[in-house]
This record gives C-alpha cells, sequence and structure tokens, in this order.
C-alpha cells in the first residue's frame, strides 16, 4: 500500500478537493504546465493528491510520480484519450478500410471524444500501458485523399480487454455522452452511459466541469440528472492546461505555435478556455455547490487510486529488468547459472587474449608469470565486484551482440568511456583496450561506493548498425526490444522565434532579439536579461519585444516533440510493454513513451547501439586497398 492517504467524503472540507483532469508539457504544445510548478502550485493550496492526464500519452507518469512523492502528494496517473464515438469492435480496422478505399470515402467522418482513464494500482496502470501502446501500434495509415484519422485511437474493444484495474471518466463536454446530448442523441447516449456502466461497475463517473462555456452547464444538469437516475455517479473537475488565469493568453499562443496560426491575422477561437487553470480546493466547491457530490466524489477516486512502483529491492539497491542471457543451444527451460557461465567466459576469454598478438612479446619475456598473475588478480577481483552488484548478464549480453556483429563482419569500436577500464569487458571482447597497460581504473566504471548500471558506448559501423538491432530483436524477441524516445523543447531562441512568428513580428525582428541572447550553453531567458544589459534595454523601450519576451519566458522549456534517442535500445525479458507505455513515431518506428531517465527509474536497461560514421569509412576504405592490392590489412 501506498504511505499516502488522501481525505475521505465524509467530513470533507472548502481545503478538500482533488483536480483529476490535468494536462501539463507533456501534452505536447497542448499544456503549458511544467511538471515541478504543478506539484509545487498543488502543495501550496495544501491538497494531497492530483493526477496528470496528459492527451494520448503516459510521458510524464515517472516524472510526475517521483516529484509527486517527494512533495508528500499522492499521485494519479492518467491519460485523456481519443475514443471513437460508438466503440465498436474492430472501429481502428474500418476506420483503416475506409482510409485505404481513398477519395470514395470522402463520407467517412469518424467521429472520436475524450475519455479520462485513471489508474487504481499497478494492474490498471499496466493495462493503461496496453490500451496506448495498442492504439499507437494499430493506427489506420495515412492514404492521400482519403479523410485524415488520427494516429491515435482507442475502442470499446480495447477498453473491455484491458478495462480492470481502471476508473473511467466520460471526458466532459468533449465527451461522447455531452455530444450526443447536445446534438439532440439522447437514445444513444443512454446507451453509451449503460455500456460503461455495465462494463467498469462504481469505476465510472460522468464528468461534469467548470470552464465557462455556456453548454456546460446544460450538460452538468443533465448529467447530474442521469447520474441519480440510471445509479453513476457524477464527479466534477476542469480540464487544466494551465497553471493561473494570467496563463490563458500563453498557453493560446502555445496552440498557435501547434498549429501554425497567427494572433495577428486570422485569431482562432482559444482551443480551451479561459477558466482551464489549477483553481483551489475552495473555488472548486464553490463552482459545485449545486452539486456537491461531484466535489466528494473527487477524494472517493482519489483513495481508490493507488499505484506504487518499487524502484529498489529489500537491500535498497535498483531494480533491473535485465533479459536472462542464453548462450546458443540452451533453452529457457534448460538449467543455466549465467554467474558461472561469466566467470568462464571471462577466464576462458583472457587466456585468448594473451594467446593474440598484443602479447607475444610478453610471452616471452622474464616477468612474464608475474604480470600474468597480475592480470588474473585483477580479473578475479573485477569478478567479484561484478557479481556483487548483480551485472553479470548485461556484460554477457553486451559480449553476444559484439561478437556477433564481429563474426558478421560489421565494424566495432575498440571502446571508450569509462567501461574501457574494466578488464573483464577486454577478456569477453567488448572492448579492445588493455586497462592494464594503459592504466584504467575499473572503479569508475563500477564500483561499492556508487552502485548504478555500468553503460556501455559501443560503437557501430554507421550503415549497418541496424543489423545487430535485428539480431537483439530475434534473440530476445522484438516485442522484448525497444528504443528510446526523446523530447524537443522550446529552447531559448526558438520559443522567442515562434511567439515572434505569432504575434506578427518578421523574421529580421525576432532576430534581433536572438542576437542579443548570450552564446553560453543552455541559457535561460531570464538569465539572458541578467547578463545582457541590450536585451533589457530593448525590452524597456519596445513595447512589442517586451510582450514577446512576457509570452516567450511562459512557455519556454516546455515540450514541443517526441524524437527516438540517437543510440539507445531498452531490452527486457519481459515485454516492453509491461514496464511502460510504447509510442509510435511518425516514421514507424516503437519507442518507450520513457525517456532514458525515467526508463532508467523503473528499472529498464539502455544498451547504445551509436552508428559511427568513421567506422564506415574507415571499413570502405580497408575493402577498397583489400580488392586494389589483394592483400590482408589487420
Amino acid at each position: 500500500m501506498s504511505d499516502f492517504t488522501s481525505s475521505s467524503a465524509e467530513g470533507a472540507t472548502k481545503t478538500d478537493f482533488v483536480h483529476l483532469h490535468v494536462h501539463t508539457q507533456y501534452s505536447l504544445l497542448q499544456g503549458a504546465i511544467h511538471m515541478e510548478d504543478l506539484v509545487s502550485r498543488v502543495a501550496e493550496f495544501g491538497m494531497n493528491a492530483v493526477a496528470v492526464t496528459d492527451t494520448n500519452n503516459l510521458f510524464g507518469a515517472i516524472d510526475f510520480y517521483t516529484q509527486a512523492r517527494d512533495r508528500k502528494i499522492k499521485p494519479i496517473i492518467g491519460c485523456d484519450v481519443w475514443y471513437l464515438e460508438g466503440g465498436y469492435p474492430g472501429a481502428q480496422q474500418a476506420a483503416a478500410a475506409a482510409a485505404a478505399s481513398g477519395p470514395a470515402s470522402q463520407n467517412f467522418r469518424p467521429k472520436f471524444h475524450s475519455l479520462v482513464i485513471l489508474c487504481k494500482d499497478l494492474a490498471g496502470y499496466r493495462n493503461l500501458c496496453k490500451i496506448v501502446s495498442t492504439a499507437y501500434q494499430n493506427a489506420p495509415p495515412v492514404v492521400k485523399g482519403a479523410p485524415v484519422i488520427p494516429k491515435f485511437l482507442i475502442d470499446r474493444a480495447l477498453l473491455d480487454q484491458y478495462g480492470d484495474g481502471l476508473i473511467v471518466l466520460s471526458g466532459g463536454l468533449r465527451g461522447e455522452i455531452p455530444y450526443r446530448i447536445l446534438v439532440g442523441e439522447e437514445e444513444e447516449a443512454i446507451a453509451t452511459l449503460k455500456w460503461f456502466k455495465n462494463r467498469f461497475k462504481d469505476d465510472f463517473y460522468l464528468e461534469i466541469q467548470d470552464n465557462g462555456i455556456p453548454e456546460q452547464e446544460l450538460i452538468n444538469e443533465k448529467l447530474n440528472e442521469w447520474g441519480e437516475r440510471f445509479g453513476v455517479e457524477v464527479v466534477g473537475t476542469t480540464d487544466v492546461h494551465y497553471l493561473k488565469p494570467e496563463d490563458a493568453e500563453a498557453h493560446e499562443i502555445l496552440q498557435c505555435i501547434e498549429n501554425g496560426r497567427n494572433l495577428d491575422f486570422d485569431r482562432p477561437k482559444s482551443l480551451v478556455p479561459a477558466e482551464c487553470y489549477l483553481k483551489p480546493a475552495a473555488l472548486m466547491r464553490e463552482r459545485f455547490s449545486r452539486y456537491p457530490r461531484a466535489a466528494d466524489n473527487t477524494l472517493v477516486i482519489a483513495a481508490k487510486c493507488d499505484v506504487v512502483f518499487k524502484f529498489k529491492d529489500e537491500q535498497g539497491r535498483p531494480i533491473y529488468h535485465l533479459p536472462n542471457f542464453r548462450p546458443e543451444g540452451v533453452s529457457k527451460t534448460d538449467a543455466f547459472d549465467d554467474v558461472e557461465f561469466f566467470k568462464r567466459e571471462s577466464r576462458e576469454g583472457l587466456e585468448k587474449r594473451f594467446a593474440s598478438y598484443p602479447f607475444r612479446k610478453l610471452r616471452v619475456s622474464e616477468n612474464w608469470e608475474e604480470l600474468r598473475k597480475e592480470y588474473y588478480t585483477r580479473l578475479e577481483d573485477e569478478l567479484v565486484m561484478i557479481g556483487r552488484t548483480g551485472f553479470s548478464g548485461y556484460f554477457l549480453i553486451v559480449s553476444d551482440f559484439i561478437k556477433w556483429a564481429k563474426n558478421h563482419d560489421i565494424p566495432v569500436g575498440p571502446g571508450r568511456g569509462s567501461g574501457a577500464g574494466s578488464l573483464v569487458a577486454y577478456a569477453l571482447f567488448i572492448t579492445d583496450i588493455d586497462p592494464i597497460k594503459f592504466k584504467l581504473l575499473f572503479e569508475r566504471f563500477i564500483n561499492p561506493e556508487r552502485i548504478s548500471m555500468p553503460d556501455f558506448d559501443v560503437d557501430f559501423c554507421q550503415d549497418r548498425r541496424a543489423e545487430v538491432i535485428n539480431y537483439v530483436q530475434q534473440k530476445y524477441g522484438k516485442e522484448n526490444v525497444c528504443q528510446i524516445i526523446t523530447y524537443g523543447k522550446l529552447q531559448t531562441r526558438a520559443v522567442i522565434k515562434d511567439v515572434g512568428r505569432v504575434l506578427g513580428l518578421s523574421f529580421a525582428e525576432t532576430d534581433v532579439i536572438n542576437k542579443m541572447i548570450p552564446d553560453d550553453l543552455g541559457i535561460s531567458i531570464d538569465e539572458s536579461l541578467a547578463k545582457e544589459p541590450r536585451l533589457r534595454e530593448l525590452m524597456e523601450q519596445d513595447p512589442k519585444v517586451n510582450t514577446v519576451l512576457k509570452y516567450a519566458r511562459k512557455l519556454e522549456g516546455l515540450y514541443r516533440n517526441a524524437g527516438i534517442h540517437a543510440a539507445g535500445v531498452i531490452i527486457t525479458e519481459e515485454p516492453v510493454v509491461n514496464y511502460c507505455a510504447l509510442y509510435v513515431s511518425k516514421d514507424g518506428d516503437v519507442v518507450t513513451q520513457f525517456d532514458k531517465d525515467a526508463g532508467e527509474k523503473i528499472g529498464l536497461v539502455k544498451y547504445d547501439f551509436l552508428g559511427l560514421k568513421t567506422l564506415t569509412v574507415i571499413d570502405n576504405a580497408v575493402n577498397l586497398l583489400i580488392h586494389q592490392f589483394h592483400g590482408i590489412i589487420d
């Protein structure tokens, strides 16, 4: 059980309320809230729980979880997903078929709506990971001339299959039930309500909202009436997209950045109303005074939710989800001691090194036996330390795919970084640098004072790197191997350029501002203003520059897009989706929804498969020389 508690509905006070529908910076270009600011604001309000429900993703789940727990706030993990209207089984396949039929399907317009899903427990979290991952992986293809269909849609089949351990909110004004009410389809709306009630029982709630939209009050009254009629509880939310009321305009500019709009000439209707900020509990209870159960039920839901991740074992050591290495010919059902195999491979590997070219002169020298003893003493010491930290399997896995690459004539780098200080790595042919000869320290790589996952930076020929990754996928299972996501930020100069464009400034005008930003790596706008007096003067003298920098400071550092880590690959014993949700890039690559830091916190081990152009050039040159001179070049 979690060590966090939530107030019960009974005896609730004006300070008791939990926000259950919140978008952060991880709702790319849709949420204008930095995670640390959200947690600080919730703590400032005296709230003891909050949910994060970013749009169609769980990108920020671990970042949110760790920061909230550090502030003694219960983290409620969730997601605001796009749900296909009607939600009949096979909805995505039907959408794909419609898209594939081309222009003839112009009358096909899938209607999709918001649905908020919250995790009750770890099983619910894993189910939500599967729902989100499946939605991305089964996305319909984009066909020229056919209607544009979102790259993320879930349906009732997915909800029915993976609904255990989840709480579902009807999605507010953007949900299917309110939409059908507004267009006069009350029978269909009731049918939808009954399906969710039947599937999720007391874990389905009708979401009424405080957002300032005129139609919302009509919907609130109808949902409250239906809740009493059909035995479904209502719950009150604000669809939070920014932190404070004064952030509304900055958020609208963020929406314009996403949609390529300009506020001066074709100002759009704001995609979120001016009420979508994080309100204190007293104000939320005041706004829902006509529906007191709506506020009380936020506490009921918070009490139901108790996702607890286990990052460390009983001894306080980090838990890593390493695959169980098996050499060729040994199946998963066969008895196999990887630690003894690791030791044997290391000792035999060192003997192979002794038999190789660099040791020929040493083997006939007078002090060879003394030197040999030094190597074996160092090897045994390293084996003890590696065994103590439980990283034997990691070494075997890395050694295996490097040996496979070399056996298939794929150029591999000699090793770099702190891993080059390991004699075991040298003996296993992970590196080709003798750490004793070059006086390299193993303790820089692994030491008893700081037990953290070792990390080998392995360079492969850029043109053939994918072959090594394919080998790993075949050996451990495609579903157990995955690349890692990265997030692109609205960095200082980029956000000034984007905000300036939205506000109608020319490229030359924003360029003048950007040229005054100091060239210090990672410098912020505030730091630039403190360091560069000319920028402060320009801001004070020119109202347009002042406005640009005012909004840019609010949006600086928010995430704008998802990408792929240049080298990192995750390998796990179970399918990766059992640990985190998966995302599909615009190029079709499947990646984790957690970046490398969040992934490491939950025990996902990163292996670096770096594509090095230098190795490709050297390999091409060697092959040309061999072809030209018919010689053998080592």
